[in-house]
């Protein structure tokens, strides 16, 4: 059994793995998807919330973009823990974080957009047209992936040697 050094710890990992991957991945989607789009910061969080929310969310205000705020760091947060967990399992992915990070960037977008955002009541399906898709995935890989892998392996115990 490792000793854990002081600061270094599951929770410590997970949490800040997760409100760096929220954070970055909340001002990309602003821009993207909003921004750039002609849309506004609330209407991208209440689209987030229209997974919990459907149509509706679109109408309900601050509230809604509450929620989906509250919905996306949770999101981000719950890809920490799993990514957290796997890396004790597979202990390669901390100790490689580039990779282990950018491929669960890339197994965490398709994860998102083949599973959760189909069975949510979101009102719209993920777009794989290139043109949407290969930003989305860049992201996952470089703003939500990265994040958290480098993030289990700084503040993290190290895992135990398989």
């Amino acid at each position: 059994m490792t000793a854990v050094s002081p600061g270094r710890s599951a929770l410590r990992a997970i949490w800040t793995g997760g409100l760096l991957a929220g954070a970055f991945d909340i001002a990309f989607a602003i821009v993207f998807y909003g921004y750039a789009r002609g849309s506004t910061a609330a209407r991208v969080l209440q689209s987030v919330a229209s997974g919990w929310l459907g149509k509706a969310s679109f109408d309900g205000g601050a509230g809604a973009a509450a929620l989906g705020l509250l919905t996306h760091f949770g999101i981000a947060t719950g890809a920490a823990a799993a990514f957290y967990g796997a890396s004790r399992v597979l202990p390669a992915l901390v100790h490689e974080p580039v990779a282990g990070g950018v491929l669960f960037g890339i197994g965490l977008y398709a994860f998102m957009n083949l599973v959760v955002i189909p069975l949510s009541a979101a009102p719209f399906r993920p777009s794989l047209a290139p043109a949407s898709a290969l930003p989305g995935v860049a992201a996952h890989m470089f703003l939500i992936g990265l994040p958290i892998a480098l993030c289990a392996r700084r503040f993290g115990p190290d895992p135990e040697p398989v």
